[in-house]
């Protein structure tokens, strides 16, 4: 009824599919073969790549496809790095990117690199002045996405590719949100995506190297894919890939305008019907079909169940839809509220009236939620002219609904004590303080968990 998880995985494109069970009866054989079958292959890999390399805006010998975008961040990294190693083992990273990114960072630092993150404004952007910062001598790789997954923040990807440029530092660019709607502008040396996030088969990804830039492949040699990508090329997954990417830019300028002014129909909205609500994100410099916000007094899990049962499929990036219970890298790096997290992404042709009934439904599956949770008797003591409330034990958002029922309890400049041992409540406490005027005053060591200060201003 409502698909609203693109960002995720975007439904298949007709384009694609019609791709794929076309190539199915010729892509089959191995296209490093000589023979009638193998050169029908090779010729479907060939005009794939061809199509893909001019939709991306490189020559076609500087891409290879990968077994997922995933894959292709992982073996960018590595080659970039290794390729550079005299020059030195520091990485640089966004403090918001794909965790495809982060883990290969972690990777690297595990082997006896160095990373730094950049931090991110509460828009979710970054300065290219931070980059500039972060430059070292022995700086081997700078990495950053062209636009986030979780908030649809679109990077300065051309600014800091002046600033990495400048350097000598290559800047790998992971493109897998924004590739369906254009190409990266800038002076970027290695960019990945990835097929099922514009409506290819999922299981196909693409690394592009520009020439001049050191890479050592690394893994066990293969000779397919410039030795860049190991196994046996998918060719009517990535005919199909190539094919829908060439179909939704197509279509790309006239859909960014339609499902734009549905974004911007929800940022204005939901705030509007819901109480208690932060739009999340910067509201300009953002990708079409997504918009994200987060619902105080709410457990997201449940609250994406609602509207799961309503006809709805989101995703969160909520601490209480993660198995760990902490909250979302990028919503704890923008430092913005990460309770009762929502991203809203819409899928090319999302219908009108569906939005509408998404529209429709929230402010009852949010109530709902608010309701079932309740709003429990916090265990409060004054002392030493401070309020104490015990939240030990209790998850998102249980903490900052007691603080919420005890504020009015204490004097205008009287103190809130909140003690909590949940991860969550160092993010959202602060952010529950933005929202509602009053003042954050830190945090202090506490016997058990940590005591977080909320002065009452009003």
């Amino acid at each position: 009824m409502g698909y609203f998880d693109a960002a995720s995985s975007a439904p298949l494109h007709p384009v694609a599919r019609q791709a794929l069970l076309a190539s199915l009866d010729e892509g089959w054989a191995d296209p490093a073969r000589l023979y009638r079958e193998g050169r029908r292959a090779r010729m479907l890999l060939d005009a794939a790549r061809e199509a893909a390399a001019e939709a991306v805006g490189c020559r076609a010998d500087e891409l290879v496809f990968t077994s997922s975008g995933t894959r292709a961040v992982h073996a960018g990294a590595a080659g970039v790095l290794a390729g550079r190693r005299r020059v030195g083992r520091h990485l640089i990273v966004s403090a918001v990117e794909h965790s495809s990114v982060l883990h290969s960072a972690d990777a690297h630092e595990a082997a006896g690199g160095t990373v730094t993150q950049v931090t991110v404004d509460r828009g979710g952007s970054v300065d290219a002045a931070g980059y500039g910062d972060a430059l070292r001598p022995d700086t081997a790789l700078a990495c950053l996405q062209s636009a986030n997954h979780e908030v649809g923040t679109e990077q300065p990807v051309a600014e800091v590719a002046d600033v990495c440029r400048a350097a000598g530092v290559p800047l790998l660019v992971d493109a897998a949100q924004s590739l369906g709607w254009g190409r990266v502008e800038g002076g970027w040396s290695v960019l990945t995506g990835s097929a099922h996030k514009w409506g290819g088969p999922p299981g196909v990804g693409l690394l592009v190297v520009r020439k001049g830039v050191r890479f050592a492949a690394q893994g066990p040699a293969d000779e397919r894919e410039s030795g860049r990508a190991a196994g046996f090329e998918n060719v009517p997954a990535i005919v199909a890939a190539a094919a829908s990417l060439r179909a939704v830019r197509a279509e790309a300028a006239q859909e960014a305008v339609r499902l734009r002014e549905l974004t911007e129909r929800i940022r204005a909205r939901v705030p509007r019907e819901v109480a208690d609500v932060e739009v999340v994100g910067d509201p300009r410099r953002r990708l079409p079909g997504i918009v994200t916000f987060s619902c105080l007094y709410v457990d997201g899990e449940s609250l994406l169940h609602e509207l799961d049962r309503a006809g709805f499929s989101v995703s969160s990036g909520s601490s209480c839809t993660s198995s760990t219970l902490t909250p979302s890298h990028v919503l704890k790096a923008m430092g913005v509220l990460s309770e009762g997290n929502v991203r809203v992404s819409l899928p090319f042709g999302a219908a009108e009236e569906d939005v509408e009934r998404f529209l429709g439904a929230l402010p009852g599956a949010v109530a709902a939620v608010r309701r079932t949770l309740g709003a429990p008797e916090p265990r409060a003591a004054v002392r030493d002219d401070v309020l104490v409330v015990d939240s030990l034990g209790k998850r998102c958002p249980i903490p900052v609904i007691e603080l919420a029922r005890v504020i009015g309890d204490v004097p205008v400049g009287g103190l809130v004590r909140v003690l909590s041992d949940d991860e969550a409540a160092r993010l959202d406490i602060p952010a529950w303080c933005e929202m509602r005027g009053q003042e954050y005053v830190g945090e202090e060591p506490a016997e058990r968990g940590t005591a977080h200060l909320v002065r009452r201003l009003g």
